[in-house]
């Protein structure tokens, strides 16, 4: 999920299947062997998890695209054709890839040339699945959204991939026609843009060192927030900066969010957060539900 508005390698997105989330037990790989008399043994080769999840939301959130205040024609055509995609099945399609297992498709971006008819759309390619890169072809559930889009209108897709804290300032400038980055709705950001219709639910998780055992007794909501309420600045709390994690940990008004009495520490993108966790340098880490299902399942399969 992201106050103005996720580095994970292309692997993380492309390994992702649906519902797939990391336990904190152990796993094991078998292994046969024939001996030259035919006879077949099995060898049993114990991985551990590194990471999991805390398999429970904190919040309730709905991503939407961003458009600028004064493009009421654009936000008209880009909620129209979100409904259409909805209805047709396209959206579906596009999640299942992500979601289900199938196969990304790659999204060019064409070079900025204002002699061109372009949509220029500002995203953060760090937030698998939702927008990522490898090399110079971008990829993600956002990305593809808007590339048909583009076809739709008639118009060369440029994006630009910026720091996350700067796609809606581009947006509100008028340097981007649109933004698409995982983007939460909310009153505040309301304030720069206009959001279209939504098109994706999405909560904050909990990642976990795989043998921190404090989350393992919660099964609701009330009890993940009372475990994380129960800490103090001694415990430090890492997230990707600007997203809604920030707000979350940090505390905001606007967003609703009393915040937590945690140090507080922000990252380029929640796989680095993750990381520094493993490195044992923070305790925990909050960030949405998909790349964090992503984040866990890569760091599980090393």
């Amino acid at each position: 999920m992201k106050k103005a508005l996720k580095v994970i390698s292309v692997i993380l997105a492309l390994a992702m299947v649906a519902c797939c989330f990391a336990s904190c037990g152990s796993k094991e790989k078998e292994t046969n062997t024939t001996a030259a008399t035919g006879s077949s043994d099995t060898t049993k080769t114990e991985t551990k998890d590194v990471v999991k999840l805390v398999k429970i939301s904190l919040t309730d959130e709905e991503y939407g695209f961003a458009v600028g205040k004064n493009d009421a024609e654009l936000l008209k055509s880009l909620n129209e054709y979100i409904a259409a995609i909805k209805t047709d099945g396209t959206l579906n399609t596009i999640m299942a890839k992500y979601f289900e297992g199938g196969t990304p498709t790659g999204v060019v971006s064409a070079e900025l040339d204002k002699s061109k008819d372009q949509l220029v759309v500002s995203t953060n390619a760090e937030f698998a699945p939702f927008e990522y890169k490898d090399g110079d072809t971008f990829y993600g559930v956002d990305l593809e959204i808007v590339d048909g889009f583009a076809k739709k209108l008639g118009k060369e897709l440029v994006i630009k991939d910026i720091d996350f804290n700067s796609v809606l300032n581009e947006v509100e400038s008028g340097n981007a026609d649109m933004s698409a980055s995982g983007l939460t709705v909310n009153e505040e950001r309301l304030k720069q843009v206009n959001f279209s219709e939504t098109y994706y639910t999405a909560s904050q998780y909990v990642i976990a060192p795989a043998a921190d055992t404090k989350f393992d007794a919660c099964t609701t909501r009330e009890d993940v927030e009372k475990v994380l309420n129960s800490f103090d600045s001694s415990v430090a709390i890492g997230f990707q900066s600007g997203t809604t994690a920030q707000f979350y940990v940090e505390g905001d008004e606007d967003w609703g969010f009393p915040g937590l009495k945690v140090q507080a520490k922000g990252y380029d993108s929640g796989a680095l957060a993750v990381q520094d966790m493993i490195n044992g340098n923070i305790q925990y880490v909050i960030i949405d539900e998909a790349p964090a299902t992503v984040i866990v399942d890569n760091y599980n399969a090393k």
